[in-house]
């Protein structure tokens, strides 16, 4: 009888040649359009900013220098219900070390995490305590990376939960925590919902909240908090709408134009970085975003890593919000505000959060986050939370050593 151990084959990163070569060569044909003069970042990438990055990636970037640093770790593919799931496993030299879990996001992926893995896994040889220890497992989400392709449609967060849970259960792990950012931050409660009794904690960053259109859950907000509500309705989701509600559309352009893909991505990381002011690349490393673009675009994953948005806003329990129902925070003119047509507002009570969540969990809060205390307690089982007054939507490489501190502090008492 073949154990479920036996479907866990070794996997290492090897791109062939002309797949490289393809890439260059679409980066030196790129037909670039013109722009308005004098709008900089307003409307979009500017076309100057975006040519010298095109440059470096086509001629400075050495994607094999990358590679290799990935496949320095111990990397994995299995397969659970059809679905691929490729993932990092970094077992730490301390035998009593904590299983964990950690989930990327959109724009991310497993690489997001290359700078937390030494301190994590190994802290005694990072200067920490070896007592706060992880065994690490880092998958690539569903549709993500070389978690691919797709099984099917429905991979929303609860399913994705369910396919991670018996990841860990291949492995041999019985209790566990999960670290989530992002779509992370979806996935993981969704973990300590389906196997409370295996997942210890969760820890998550970049968690959205959302207000649930109950009586009296507006009063009282704080400055800050109503600064973060404005800031969640302001917020420029055209790459949400086009994700949620046409993934297959946008995805031609993103999957023929390397250009295309670089420019959807970056703009993320301009707009969610700290400080807000500064380039993408003083916040973090470029060679580090030009690693995650070019694992979009060379795993040619545009389209799939977009559907998550379509099952959790069009198909699942966004779906009133993502189509546009009318919002209390004003007509939104020339602000992206607008109903939440804005796929955040769910003011109107379009939002339906799953059950509350029993498991110990733990929120960090970024300077450019915009979770919401109340909220975020009256779905999950908040015993731990933090606020920072930096970072961005990145945290695992903006402030690499604030995420590891506060993942630490959260697990020492669940261990």
């Amino acid at each position: 009888m073949t154990k479920p151990q036996d479907d866990i084959r070794p996997f290492r990163i090897d791109i062939p040649q002309e797949q490289l070569d393809d890439l260059r060569a679409r980066l030196a044909n790129t037909r670039w359009p013109d722009e308005l003069p004098g709008v900089g970042w307003s409307r979009g990438v500017p076309v100057g900013y975006l040519k010298e990055l095109a440059e470096y990636w086509r001629i400075g970037y050495d994607w094999r220098a990358h590679e290799a640093e990935l496949n320095r770790y111990p990397q994995y593919l299995t397969t659970i219900d059809g679905q691929n799931i490729h993932f990092l496993h970094v077992r730490s030299p301390e035998p009593d070390a904590l299983p964990l879990m950690l989930l990327h996001g959109w724009p991310g992926g497993f690489t997001d995490f290359l700078d937390v893995i030494g301190p994590l896994s190994d802290p005694r040889a990072h200067g920490g305590d070896p007592a706060a220890a992880f065994h690490l497992v880092i998958p690539s989400l569903p549709g993500f990376g070389f978690s691919t392709p797709l099984a099917g449609p429905g991979m929303n967060a609860a399913r994705m939960a369910g396919l991670l849970v018996e990841l860990m259960s291949r492995l041999g792990y019985g209790r566990y925590g999960v670290q989530g950012y992002d779509t992370g931050s979806w996935v993981a409660p969704e973990m300590g919902r389906q196997a409370p009794e295996r997942v210890a904690g969760i820890h998550v960053n970049a968690l959205m909240t959302f207000p649930a259109g109950q009586e009296g859950e507006m009063d009282g907000l704080t400055p800050v908090e109503q600064r973060r509500w404005q800031a969640m309705q302001n917020f420029n989701d055209g790459y949400l709408q086009c994700n949620s509600k046409r993934p297959q559309t946008v995805t031609y352009g993103l999957h023929d134009s390397p250009v295309g893909q670089l420019a959807w991505i970056v703009e993320k990381f301009k707009e969610l970085t700290d400080p807000p002011e500064g380039l993408p690349e003083e916040s973090v490393d470029r060679d580090r975003i030009l690693t995650d673009v070019s694992l979009y675009w060379l795993t040619g994953t545009a389209g799939s890593a977009a559907q998550i948005y379509y099952e959790e806003i069009s198909a699942g329990a966004w779906s009133g919000a993502a189509e546009g129902g009318e919002s209390t925070a004003g007509d939104g003119a020339g602000d992206g505000s607008g109903a939440a047509g804005n796929a955040w507002s769910g003011q109107d009570g379009d939002w339906a959060a799953a059950a509350r969540g029993t498991v110990p969990t733990g929120v960090l809060v970024s300077a450019r986050d915009v979770t919401i205390r109340r909220w975020a307690e009256r779905d999950h089982n908040v015993v731990r939370w933090t606020e920072l007054d930096r970072g961005g939507h990145f945290l695992a490489m903006e402030a690499p050593e604030a995420l590891v501190g506060d993942v630490r502090a959260f697990f020492e008492k669940l261990r």
